[in-house]
């Protein structure tokens, strides 16, 4: 995914989103399906086979999916639509992790779930195929005041659409988000480990629906804040990731103080929801959910306040996407080195300290307005990489100014 979710971002603006999206529909199923192998006959070269059919379908989904979130919306519901797209992805969770616990209910001690959620997942899986090709392309796309998205595959050349993916990777905005990219989801891996290592059956299938539910929860609210009008885009942006970085350090704080409670227990700790003392380990967890899911957001709001066209929406969507995977992969990869859960959690809290300074220097770019480069370029205007999405350069004003007269938001 590294290297896919870029490649099929420059594809889709070459081919079209939709058909790069059903592409990308297409290898879940048969990782689901090795995750049953495996959980029912122990079989192990085929979670590897799933892995990577799954990691080719999702760089295609990935890349596709929050582009259509992005470029479909006008810039006043960026917010809203991300929030919507967001949410319906966490739908599978819940509708799965329903399923699981009920699955699973009384089971109250350690081991692994039942093959039977397997089955329902790749139910699920298998229904991306036709929704899929249900998605209009771009241009059938029509805004409240009328206006129209223009077809993004029109006069495209691969090589000219992989000079401006080299050329967006090169400007100050996105390199600056790059660190958070990386780092902002690096703790995932370790929550896996430690539901894993310290919770019951039941009580991973209860972390598994809340979850869902606290995710679900994120995007209502950050996709209706996002879209308030009470304070400026610059401002939201400041605003958000000030909190972020405090609840995140805090959340840290407190999880390594249950690492360290709980790997020093004699007997070992298997927290269940009848115990006492289940909350304090099982509510951090579900803030991790909540503000990992928040992130999110945040990164693709700020990618949509920087650039207005949905060509370029969809290649930084691809970048983006990319450094996560590098991110993923690396934190996946100590994960199964089998290093202790505290150095884990530790390399986890050092990865997200870093990104902190990087991305409060990248808020602080934010415009009043995106750029749509596209425009520009059309209009003969000059882009230079490092003048993307800043507002200030006299070259970008006429076409910026045209672009907030015409759908009535500055």
């Amino acid at each position: 995914m590294v290297f896919g979710c870029s490649l099929f971002s420059i594809l889709a603006n070459k081919f079209g989103l939709k058909w790069i999206l059903v592409f990308g529909t297409l290898g879940y199923a048969p990782y689901s399906a090795s995750l049953y192998v495996n959980n029912r006959y122990g079989t192990e070269w085929f979670v590897l086979f799933g892995g990577a059919t799954c990691g080719i379908a999702a760089s295609a989904l990935w890349a596709t999916e929050g582009a259509i979130a992005l470029g479909y919306a006008d810039v006043k519901d960026r917010g809203k639509f991300t929030g919507i797209w967001l949410g319906l992805r966490e739908l599978g969770q819940l509708i799965g992790s329903s399923i699981q616990l009920s699955l699973n209910v009384r089971d109250g001690a350690r081991g692994k779930v039942g093959y039977n959620t397997y089955l329902v997942l790749i139910a699920l899986q298998c229904l991306g195929l036709p929704l899929s090709l249900l998605i209009s392309p771009p241009q059938k796309v029509i805004h409240s005041d009328g206006r129209k998205v223009p077809d993004p595959t029109k006069n495209k050349a691969v090589l000219k659409e992989f000079r401006k993916w080299w050329a967006l990777l090169r400007t100050k905005q996105f390199y600056l988000l790059i660190p958070i990219l990386v780092g902002f989801n690096w703790n995932g891996t370790y929550q896996g480990i430690y539901l894993t290592k310290y919770f019951s059956v039941r009580a991973r299938a209860l972390g598994a629906l809340t979850s869902g539910i606290s995710a679900t929860a994120a995007n209502v609210f950050w996709g209706w804040f996002y879209d308030l009008k009470v304070f400026s885009r610059p401002t939201l942006a400041k605003i958000t990731w000030i909190l972020f970085s405090i609840s995140m350090l805090a959340l840290f704080g407190w999880q390594v103080a249950n690492e360290k409670l709980y790997s020093e227990a004699v007997p070992k700790v298997t927290l269940d929801w009848a115990q006492p003392g289940f909350g304090r380990g099982f509510a951090v967890n579900v803030l991790f959910r909540f503000m990992n899911e928040s992130h999110y957001m945040f990164v693709y709001w700020i990618l949509g306040t920087f650039f207005d066209d949905i060509e370029t929406l969809t290649l930084a969507v691809g970048l983006m996407r990319s450094f996560e995977s590098i991110g993923s992969c690396l934190s996946f990869g100590i994960g199964a080195a089998k290093v202790q859960p505290m150095v884990n959690l530790i390399i986890a809290f050092v990865m997200f300290g870093v990104t902190v300074p990087s991305t409060f220097a990248a808020v602080y770019l934010v415009p009043g307005r995106p750029v749509n480069v596209r425009k520009l370029e059309d209009d003969g205007s000059s882009v230079e990489a490092s003048d993307v999405g800043d507002v200030d350069k006299p070259t970008l004003l006429p076409a910026v100014a045209a672009d907030a007269g015409r759908t009535g938001s500055v």
